[in-house]
């Protein structure tokens, strides 16, 4: 479902709803499980939750932009310009004065397409109806054709897995804030609730989220630390980047009663046994208000 829903579903792709999936599933080593099943953490680790208000969605602008991009490619394909073809990719480059963003200065664009049609054709297409109306929305000045780079190597066909390996994990850059504000470095995909890389990240967005929708900070990032087959958190820390408009105490007591920071408090109070994973393949796991982990207490 998810491979028919990027878009996958031609023999040209070599990739698609039916391509033969292996999966190999074993019992996890003793090891671990020992840990695991008495509800500790699956792995040592730390985690970084952020969080700020230049958006509605309390996210980065660069990202939020970059997300936006390859949805509405993704929605041109489907719609309107039926040359495109699945995947791609969104760079953005946004100049902040005194913290603030004021402009966006390079955009850097990627995404397959049908070869007959002719590259500045689609470049100049979704500048049209895809770059200059995600700019408008947020009220920001055009930038400059020069500025945009469509398809850097001058031709880009086939997209997907038959087109290049990496997959496993992706860019957590690109899963989380787009290079602002810290990451923890382990990858969320392919990992259940009990490995913290996934449900500590996720708590630590709730609280940073949390804080700034509160008007508590105009940014935050939340730190967490865990140890294998340890409950709760061996380090936590918030760092509000000198916009926290409360004393520091006022914020971290706020924060720390928001949410239980043992891994099945998270679990549950998060909810994420559910089975809402399948959006996360693609626009990032932070933003969406269809998330748990999104919701404001």
């Amino acid at each position: 479902k998810v491979i028919k829903d990027l878009g996958f579903t031609k023999d040209i792709y070599n990739f698609g709803p039916k391509t033969e999936i292996e999966v190999y599933i074993h019992e996890q080593s003793r090891d671990i499980a020992v840990g695991v099943d008495d509800g500790g953490a699956g792995d040592q680790g730390m985690m970084f939750g952020y969080a700020t208000n230049e958006t509605p969605e309390f996210m980065p602008l660069p990202i939020t932009i970059a997300h936006e991009l390859t949805q509405k490619m993704d929605e041109l394909a489907i719609k309107e310009l039926p040359f495109l073809r699945p995947d791609g990719k969104s760079q953005v480059t946004v100049r902040y004065e005194n913290g603030r963003p004021i402009s966006v200065e390079k955009i850097v664009l990627a995404k397959p397409h049908d070869p007959k049609i002719n590259k500045e054709t689609v470049k100049s297409d979704l500048i049209k109806k895809a770059v200059n109306p995600i700019l408008n929305k947020y009220h920001l000045p055009k930038v400059d054709e020069k500025d945009i780079i469509f398809n850097g190597t001058g031709v880009w066909e086939i997209g997907g897995p038959a087109s290049d390996t990496g997959v496993t994990g992706r860019k957590i850059v690109v899963d989380t804030y787009g290079g602002m504000g810290r990451i923890g470095g382990g990858c969320f995909s392919g990992k259940d609730p009990s490995k913290v890389d996934r449900s500590a990240a996720y708590a630590a967005r709730f609280i940073a989220k949390n804080i700034v929708a509160k008007g508590l900070a105009e940014k935050c990032e939340v730190q967490l630390a865990y140890a294998i087959g340890t409950k709760y958190p061996v380090g936590k820390a918030i760092e509000t980047f000198g916009t926290g408009k409360k004393e520091q105490k006022a914020i971290e007591d706020f924060a720390w009663n928001l949410l239980d920071l043992s891994v099945k408090g998270i679990v549950d109070s998060l909810d994420l046994l559910k089975p809402i994973y399948k959006k996360t393949a693609s626009y990032g796991h932070f933003g969406h208000s269809e998330y748990p982990w999104e919701k404001l207490a």
